[in-house]
């Protein structure tokens, strides 16, 4: 941990700051999002991109400057599944994804309570490659069917490709964590 003495303590705040920011960013999402139902929204389509890149931004940061926390473990991907949930269901009620699009909620709540199950028996989760690569695709993808007409088809080719790399990379979780805990 000698690397994190050497960053001064308020930017050591920094990661954890950023994935509160995403908590705040939601509702403003949301309203921005709903002025603008039937087409593209640059606005939330903006301040969902940002959701994305700080994503990136405070894990990296954390991670260069040794300063993960715990809070930062548990956060930072609850900050994530709650945006990218948010968008995919005011994108299925306004008629901009089909309603099948919805399994990334019983994804994303399979790990939620997998996650409590597990954690207290010992588990450590980890967010793997997959796991990164399908969250950077949903963002991508979710921006750009944001800002982009009702039914242009190449963000939702990219949705879904996302979304099964993210089902593939829960399945991964569930099954690593299942040879872990049953140790």
């Amino acid at each position: 941990m000698q690397a994190s003495r050497s960053v001064p303590e308020p930017l050591r705040q920094i990661p954890n700051a950023l994935t509160i920011l995403r908590f705040v960013a939601i509702p403003l999402f949301v309203v921005l999002l709903v002025r603008e139902q039937d087409g593209p929204s640059w606005a939330a389509g903006i301040v969902f991109g940002l959701a994305g890149i700080t994503d990136q931004l405070d894990g990296w940061l954390a991670r260069r400057w040794h300063v993960e926390s715990g809070f930062g473990k548990v956060a930072d991907p609850l900050a994530d599944r709650l945006m990218i949930d948010v968008c995919v269901v005011l994108l299925v009620v306004y008629d901009r994804l089909p309603w099948i699009a919805l399994v990334i909620l019983l994804r994303d709540l399979l790990l939620v309570g997998g996650y409590k199950l597990v954690v207290p028996r010992g588990y450590e989760f980890e967010v793997s490659r997959l796991g990164k690569i399908a969250t950077w695709g949903l963002y991508a993808s979710l921006a750009l069917v944001l800002v982009t007409a009702r039914d242009t088809w190449w963000p939702l080719a990219l949705f879904w490709v996302s979304l099964g790399l993210a089902v593939v990379a829960a399945g991964q979780y569930v099954a690593k964590a299942m040879r872990e805990v049953r140790r």
